[in-house]
């Protein structure tokens, strides 16, 4: 193994790129044209432009990856998180073009990234399981029979998904079809899958997972515990290391069951093996996820190793340098530092990085995707950076926290900093002899304590110069131009078919107006012109770095006709409808 080509963007590319520079490889990055300034361009060995915005014509496209590959010489191939790292097709052709691929065999991920097929080898393995479906639920029907007999509510998820895409919890009867539907829509433009499977949902459960090394020597280790209860839309935002009071028992049934699990699927490289832990401390098996995770930070700074370096040894037919499982030493959190506006709801907000100023002091890490001057584009995921903070234990760690979050500024567009500062001072988080969160506490007991984020100039500095990048024959070449010249180009260059509202402050907005609660696309409208709507009615599915939400009627009345039609584009505050 020498060049590392790295199927990804964002903070996990510059992450791969680190460790592959640490382990004397050259890295391969590649860009869609809206990153072509971005910091994991600038972090690699070499880059190259695969051309187009959209995941499906970009980090999503095998056959322009694979071209990239060829073109570069890279030997081996890292998926990171996302996109292609759970695609087993994917993962047969980087073996066929005689490349490495650095996670585990492409058997692996099929039969434990189907989360139906996994359930099967769960059961085998011995671990405990909710009811769940046999296999993919066809049709919304199939979800109501499963649900007439388990009780409500049911979870609908995507056989292929992760990361809480294409996941709907149902909590009504009524309620099933179009979360169905939303559940469909969301795992095919995510992962390329539509395939989704319906399971009963534990009330407020913790979620819990283990880290899992696994070499091609038949060792199996787990490395650590974290638990990532703290989520929002079913992501994680808060996650920490090792896993807080879990009782013995119920640490050795994760052990355990999710060694046996990657054993029976003759499972290699890194992945993560995902428990639910009910109020009455039962564990339930929930999923695997067969690639590196987002927080696997914490684990690497609990156990004292780096993951990613692991990855590459055990690509290159190393074992694992251990034959004990690691004990954790100290405590550690990640932040997911996403562009998202908590005060609305946690929607997605793209746009462009202005301050960014990063915390520092004893255990301290960021690692970051963005810069002063990045611009976020609506079309892929809200991460921004992860605030990684460790101490001798969770007291202290948590006042780390505490200063760390006070530190960080970011400006020019809305993010979770806001939500991270409270939650590190709530009670129910920081008690010192149970845990008081669980993965639907945001939405159920915390949301209408979130203040609004404050407003920020987006405009340049005078005199400000920003890099660009050109492309020479597909290469990257950096480039220097005021920065005063690109947001010019920016604000007269939007894409076609953006509508913005008035701005004119002398013309009243009109009541009867319904305007859009973010930036993104529109999916679809779910009521049909001239139809009577009732106030809170959903009326159109909008969709923004990858999550789709619902609009709905500000007010009783006759919906009018659509401003924008489904597939375009819109920013906030866009007139879509009225309703008179």
């Amino acid at each position: 193994m020498h060049k590392v080509l790295i199927a990804n963007r964002g903070e996990i590319a510059v992450r791969i790129a680190r460790s592959c520079d640490d382990a004397g490889l050259e890295s391969v990055g590649i860009y869609a044209d809206v990153d072509a300034d971005a910091v994991h361009v600038g972090a690699v060995t070499e880059a190259y432009a695969l051309g187009g915005n959209s995941p499906a014509d970009t980090y999503l496209n095998v056959e322009k990856v694979l071209a990239i590959a060829a073109t570069s010489g890279a030997d081996a191939v890292h998926p990171g998180y996302g996109f292609l790292a759970e695609n087993a097709d994917f993962a047969q052709a980087v073996l066929d073009a005689g490349l490495i691929w650095i996670g585990p065999s492409p058997d692996a991920i099929r039969t434990l990234g189907n989360k139906v097929s996994a359930r099967e080898i769960a059961v085998r393995a011995g671990a405990p399981l909710a009811p769940g479906s046999d296999g993919p639920v066809a049709s919304a029907a199939e979800v109501r029979a499963f649900a007439e007999i388990h009780g409500m509510p049911v979870a609908i998820k995507a056989a292929f998904g992760g990361g809480g895409r294409g996941l709907k919890v149902v909590w009504e009867m009524d309620a099933i079809e179009e979360a169905f539907a939303s559940a469909v829509r969301e795992s095919k433009a995510a992962f390329g899958r539509d395939e989704c499977f319906v399971e009963k949902f534990l009330h407020r459960p913790r979620h819990v997972e283990a880290q899992i090394l696994a070499d091609t020597h038949g060792n199996v280790s787990v490395v650590g515990t974290r638990d990532c209860s703290l989520q929002r839309r079913h992501q994680k935002l808060v996650e920490e290391a090792p896993a807080p009071f879990l009782t013995d028992a119920q640490r050795e049934s994760i052990y355990t069951s999710a060694k046996a699990i990657c054993r029976e699927a003759g499972y290699t490289g890194a992945g993560t093996v995902e428990y639910l832990v009910a109020a009455d401390g039962t564990v339930s098996f929930l999923e695997v996820n067969t690639r590196l995770q987002v927080e696997h930070p914490i684990t690497e700074e609990t156990a004292g190793i780096d993951l990613v370096a692991v990855q590459l040894s055990i690509a290159a037919g190393e074992p694992l340098p251990w034959t004990e499982d690691p004990q954790p030493r100290g405590h550690s959190f990640e932040f997911r530092i996403n562009a998202e506006d908590v005060a609305r709801g946690f929607l997605p907000s793209p746009g462009t990085v202005g301050e960014f100023t990063v915390p520092t002091g004893p255990g301290i890490r960021v690692d970051s995707g963005v810069r002063a001057g990045s611009v976020v584009p609506g079309s892929f995921d809200s991460l921004l950076a992860k605030l990684v903070v460790t101490g001798a234990d969770r007291t202290q760690a948590l006042r780390r926290a505490r200063r760390a979050l006070a530190e960080f500024t970011i400006g020019g567009l809305a993010t979770v900093l806001p939500f991270h500062r409270a939650v590190v001072r709530d009670a129910d988080f920081t008690k010192t002899e149970e845990f008081g969160v669980y993965t639907t506490w945001i939405e159920n007991e915390f949301a209408e304590r979130l203040a609004a984020d404050p407003e920020f100039s987006v405009e340049a500095p005078a005199g400000e110069r920003r890099t660009i990048s050109i492309e020479l024959d597909g290469k990257r070449v950096a480039l220097g131009l005021p920065a005063e010249l690109l947001d010019g180009l920016r604000n007269g260059g939007m894409a076609a078919g953006v509508r913005f509202a008035d701005t004119d402050d002398d013309d009243a907005e009109d009541p009867a107006e319904l305007r859009a609660t973010m930036a993104g696309s529109v999916v679809k409208w779910l009521v049909a012109p001239g139809t009577e709507v009732a106030e809170g009615e959903a009326v159109l599915v909008l969709e923004a770095m990858k999550m789709e939400t619902t609009v709905s009627a500000h007010r009783a009345g006759i919906l009018g006709e659509p401003a924008i039609a489904a597939g375009g584009a819109v920013v906030l505050n866009t007139v879509l409808t009225t309703i008179g």
